[in-house]
């Protein structure tokens, strides 16, 4: 862990939290489905196609159309099992494809550990706010059942985290690069684009990481912490219990 002297809660104005596998669990239904998917759509396939690449390249394809989320998710296996199929994937499939979908829609919202203890402490020292990204009304369903979303003073779900989205959202909550934090999983969403402004970011990574949300290399350093039960502990505010 990187722990930097300066980074403690009076150096921040605002501290900013990711949802989806920073404050609950989100890839472990997209593998369950993945995993499905290979099961129903493989059989009918040619032999030599890896539906597990299939999938994830129409996946890239339907991100700058669909963006990302379960809905977006499910129409691109839907799109793969027939393209991976050459048009031979039977309709049953399809409709349990769907169904799978709908399940994930549905699904209720596994908070994880620590996070209701270091969301209390920190949001009673300092503006908290979450950004997370994905489809606007499953995630904004995922906050309002989390019993979470009383910590935040604003929720922004995004399309796409990147600088020039970030940069508009500090415009808008009125804070400093310099006076803002952001604490998520994702190296590429949540830590490089923060710090491409010139604010700070803390890493809290989770042992399932999204291939397309996957940074093989990167020059930035930035501190990283084992459990989000650290943080308290690294804003200079107390050391969350562990149990």
């Amino acid at each position: 862990m990187n722990r930097i002297d300066e980074n403690r809660i009076d150096g921040f104005d605002v501290v900013a939290f990711d949802a989806d596998d920073t404050l609950w669990q989100s890839e472990e239904s997209f593998n369950r489905a993945e995993r499905r998917f290979a099961e129903l759509v493989g059989p009918h396939c040619p032999v030599g196609v890896d539906v597990d690449d299939a999938l994830r390249a129409v996946e890239r394809a339907d991100l700058s159309v669909s963006g990302y989320g379960v809905k977006a998710f499910t129409i691109s296996m839907v799109r793969a099992a027939i393209t991976a199929s050459n048009r031979m994937v039977p309709i049953e499939v399809i409709e349990e494809i769907v169904e799978i979908g709908q399940h994930m829609l549905t699904e209720p919202v596994h908070v994880l550990p620590h996070v209701p203890e270091v969301l209390t402490v920190v949001s009673g020292a300092v503006r908290t706010v979450m950004i997370t990204k994905g489809d606007l009304v499953h995630q904004t369903r995922k906050v309002t059942t989390s019993g979470l979303e009383h910590h935040f003073t604003d929720i922004e779900i995004l399309l796409e985290k990147d600088p020039q989205t970030y940069a508009k959202i500090l415009t808008r909550l009125g804070v400093r690069p310099e006076r803002f934090l952001m604490v998520g999983n994702s190296v590429k969403s949540d830590i490089l684009p923060v710090l491409a402004l010139g604010a700070h970011a803390v890493h809290v990574p989770y042992h399932l990481t999204w291939a397309l949300e996957q940074v093989d290399q990167h020059d930035e350093e930035f501190a990283e912490l084992d459990s989000i039960a650290d943080l308290p502990d690294w804003l200079g505010l107390f050391t969350t219990p562990k149990s």
